[in-house]
């Protein structure tokens, strides 16, 4: 290529007063287009190179590689009291239905199909019922006012439990690929001991449901959503409470959840990406270098400008008018 050029501009240096009249001299710019015509083939042959060695790849929609597939573990609470019937805006829902009903619009409202589900169900100890799935449906059926209470033996509820559960099922996850998501009426915590959360986890979710104000009774007590403990576990955990007990989950702290914390688009580029780039404009630059060159390439303009040659076509013809009159006469 680069002998090429060489002869190539010999050749011009020959012509170079034809071409560029008496400076002899193109454009300025004009001089690299030896030079850009080297980078862009060059880019091109590096380009098609890596193509035809790479292992061709298949996209399919929005599917991930396994590598890059997010997490959500559901911590949910299972405990008699998620049975009364006080939740939801008209308050005729049980505190499971409404969980259920902002689950479903999350799953709904984010690409679930990036995602892998687990849901541990939580009472006076922890139980993981679907760990890593990534059929939807199942969570749905689990949500669905199944009974889970009768696993457990009556006790208090222990919420510390579920989390820790949650914190040993995401630990060995990539950092930041996973969010948790309590789902609760409340309970009373302890001043110490909450679970740590492990790097893995890169957003944690509160959501009250049941009726804060008047509640229900069961056991003998008055049970309703303890909103204060709820939002002093996101507090702790470094996370968000929501009260779900009559709107679903915003849109703002949605689109939270589903930023990755990985690398920013261009860290993501691979060597696919770049050899499709290089193909990309070492074409355009050959393919656009000749049109500039042809347009651009010299401010010299050999012959009669336009308007001189109309303005001598025009006095030639007003001169043969007037010697065709004074034939005439």
């Amino acid at each position: 290529m680069l002998g090429a050029e060489w002869l190539h501009a010999r050749r011009c240096r020959r012509l170079a007063y034809l071409a560029f009249g008496p400076t002899r001299r193109p454009a300025t710019w004009a001089r690299l287009a030896p030079l850009l015509r080297i980078i862009a083939a060059a880019a091109m042959c590096w380009g098609m190179v890596t193509l035809i060695l790479l292992e061709p790849k298949v996209h399919r929609g929005d599917e991930l590689p396994e590598s890059e597939m997010k997490h959500a573990v559901l911590v949910l609470d299972v405990s008699p009291s998620m049975r009364l019937q006080d939740a939801g805006p008209s308050a005729l829902q049980s505190r499971m239905q409404r969980a259920s009903d902002v689950m479903e619009s999350f799953f709904k409202r984010v690409a679930i199909q990036q995602y892998r589900l687990s849901v541990v169900a939580v009472y006076n100890g922890a139980i993981p019922v679907v760990v890593d799935t990534n059929d939807v449906d199942v969570v749905r059926n689990i949500l669905s006012d199944l009974p889970m209470h009768y696993a457990f033996v009556a006790g208090k509820t222990n919420i510390f439990s579920g989390l820790e559960e949650a914190a040993r099922i995401a630990r060995p996850w990539k950092p930041r690929s996973a969010t948790v998501i309590l789902v609760s009426d409340g309970d009373t915590i302890p001043a110490t001991g909450m679970p740590k959360m492990p790097a893995s986890v890169g957003n944690v979710v509160v959501v009250g449901v049941g009726d804060p104000v008047t509640g229900g009774f069961i056991d003998g007590r008055q049970s309703r959503q303890d909103t204060s403990t709820l939002r002093q576990i996101a507090v702790r955990l470094g996370g968000t409470f929501h009260n779900g007990n009559e709107n679903h989950l915003s849109t703002g702290l949605l689109n939270k959840l589903t930023k990755t914390g990985t690398s920013s688009k261009l860290e993501q580029l691979t060597r696919r990406e770049y050899a499709l780039i290089c193909c990309g404009l070492g074409a355009m630059i050959y393919a656009l270098l000749p049109f500039l060159l042809h347009y651009l390439g010299t401010r010299w303009n050999p012959g009669v400008p336009r308007q001189e040659a109309v303005s001598s076509r025009a006095n030639s013809q007003r001169q043969q008018g007037e010697g065709s009159a004074l034939i005439s006469k």
